[in-house]
């Protein structure tokens, strides 16, 4: 298996992975790293969605471009914004302290704030079809000097319509540059605009595994980013026994939540890469017998343990790709026993999570949250049961005869409730857990939908909310969400919800009724 260290990436580099936990590189950044960094092709990458395509392309062209320069450099195109945010973030991230300015540009933002940050001057762009095209009509935005274009998922910009918008773009673009395209599949148009507008070019193509994940009941938690380890506290406290896996994406992330749980008072413990291999036996032996019943880990730290009867398997982070989800959840539910796997997701994740489902043809249930109500009814059970045990199992003489000496002068169910109190206090107190928002509500985990009939057609916020819930069987839509136009409408629904509602659209087209279908940014324009 290749290292980083084998891609060709410099010492600098290599450092800011190792600062961010980055240990072993997906096949697709193994394949393409390498071609950008010594080659001069064009460079075509066909790889799932999840599979750390922004590494692909990120490392080594950062590599290549150069400090702060008075023009933009490079231009990432990619189908919506959300992925802008996401894009620009990790390479911001993975840039270092090299001085390169990276702003994305969508529709909904203020055109305003994307007019001063690039006249401030901007090295890389990553943007949304539309809104480049508003900034190139108003002269804001000049791609005639740039050294990488590149397309990220490609299919994706194609079946939003935005095919034609990219073209216009890719035309008033460097013709020196190096173009890089990335798409989870390869359909005929793909492959004709890479004919057509790239030079010669490389095909790297990671090839999608027939996957099925292990009969374990297999769940899943929207929550916030914020929140994720404080959920992670409620699942284990629900549980009468836990003994299970917690996997992390990096080992920072492994140090930071295991530090975090020894701190609450979990019998917990971390193992990652950096671990000499004596030490990660050592913690292995104590998982093993039970002294502690939570090991974090990350998937490379976590290979080739052979640990039986887990309960759990929680994926604190989602995996990057669905090999590596059905490799987690097959550590739990062995040898005919049950287990569980439990992932949590960010709103912004369940595009992802939706690839996971698809890929290893598993139902994953969506599940509320436990209340804090819930939990500390459950501890009390637990209480009831381990003092039904110890009754039974006959108390030593001596506290018999302290227990008649206590009831001589006091109310038997006060003395029993004092020590209770006394024993189980704080672990009964509910203000040991903090609040868990609704993640829900959270904008950023929406999609916008295009509506194809509005006012003329005589529609209203309550006509269409009701005709989605009838249709779609898609409930609980505020109107705030709803926006009723003449010829056209939009409406912002959840991730999971709005994924119901193209599907059913995708295959029921025909009839006179309303179709709906996902918003194209060039839309939102301001």
């Amino acid at each position: 298996m290749a290292s980083f260290n084998d891609l060709g990436l410099s010492e600098a580099t290599l450092r800011i992975l190792e600062t961010r936990g980055f240990e072993v590189p997906t096949p697709i950044q193994e394949k393409t790293i390498p071609a950008i960094l010594s080659g001069s092709k064009d460079v075509v990458g066909q790889a799932q969605t999840g599979t750390g395509k922004t590494a692909a392309f990120g490392l080594p062209m950062l590599e290549l471009l150069k400090s702060h320069r008075s023009w933009v450099q490079a231009l990432i195109l990619v189908p919506t914004r959300e992925l802008a945010i996401q894009v620009a973030e990790e390479i911001n991230s993975l840039k270092g302290d090299k001085d390169l300015r990276v702003v994305p540009i969508y529709g909904g933002q203020s055109i305003d704030l994307q007019l001063r940050r690039l006249d401030k001057g901007v090295d890389i762009v990553v943007g949304t079809p539309g809104r480049v095209i508003d900034h190139l009509e108003r002269r804001t935005l000049k791609l005639d000097r740039i050294s990488f274009l590149v397309l990220d998922e490609a299919d994706e910009m194609l079946d939003m319509g935005f095919f034609e918008d990219v073209e216009t773009i890719m035309a008033t673009t460097a013709s020196e540059k190096r173009t890089m395209l990335f798409s989870a599949t390869m359909p005929r148009e793909i492959l004709q605009a890479a004919e057509k507008y790239m030079r010669e070019y490389a095909l790297f193509k990671v090839t999608q595994e027939k996957l099925t994940a292990s009969s374990t009941d297999q769940i899943y938690f929207e929550v916030r980013e914020e929140d994720k380890f404080e959920a992670l506290c409620r699942i284990v406290d629900m549980e009468d026994e836990f003994y299970g896996l917690v996997f992390c994406r990096t080992r920072l992330d492994v140090d930071d939540v295991s530090h975090h749980l020894i701190e609450r008072g979990y019998d917990a413990d971390a193992l990652h890469g950096d671990m000499s291999q004596s030490l990660r036996e050592k913690i292995l032996d104590k998982f093993r017998r039970g002294i502690i019943n939570i090991l974090v880990a990350t998937d490379v730290a976590a290979r080739g343990i052979d640990v039986k009867d887990l309960t759990h398997v929680i994926n604190f982070a989602l995996p990057n790709d669905p090999k590596a989800y059905v490799h987690r959840v097959g550590r739990t539910g062995r040898a005919g026993k049950e287990g569980s796997a439990i992932t949590f997701i960010t709103p912004s994740e369940y595009r992802k999570l939706r690839f996971i489902m698809q890929a290893t043809r598993t139902d994953i249930r969506k599940v509320k949250m436990p209340k804090v109500t819930e939990i500390i009814e459950a501890k009390k059970r637990r209480i009831r049961a381990e003092l039904e045990d110890a009754v039974e199992s006959l108390p030593r003489q001596e506290y018999l005869a302290m227990a008649g000496e206590l009831l001589e002068n006091s109310d038997p169910a006060e003395v029993l409730a004092a020590l209770l109190q006394q024993t189980y206090g704080d672990v009964l107190d509910a203000k040991n857990y903090a609040p868990i928002a609704d993640a829900a509500v959270d904008n950023k985990g929406k999609t916008r939908l295009f509506v194809t009939h509005g006012r003329k057609n005589g529609m209203t916020p309550d006509k269409l909310a009701a005709f989605i819930k009838k249709t779609c069987g898609v409930g609980n839509i505020r109107s705030r969400d709803i926006q009723i136009y003449d010829a056209f409408s939009f409406i912002n629904l959840p991730f999971a919800e709005a994924e119901a509602v193209l599907a059913h659209f995708k295959k029921h087209r025909k009839g006179s009724g309303p179709v709906i279908k996902k918003a194209r940014d060039r839309s939102e324009r301001k």
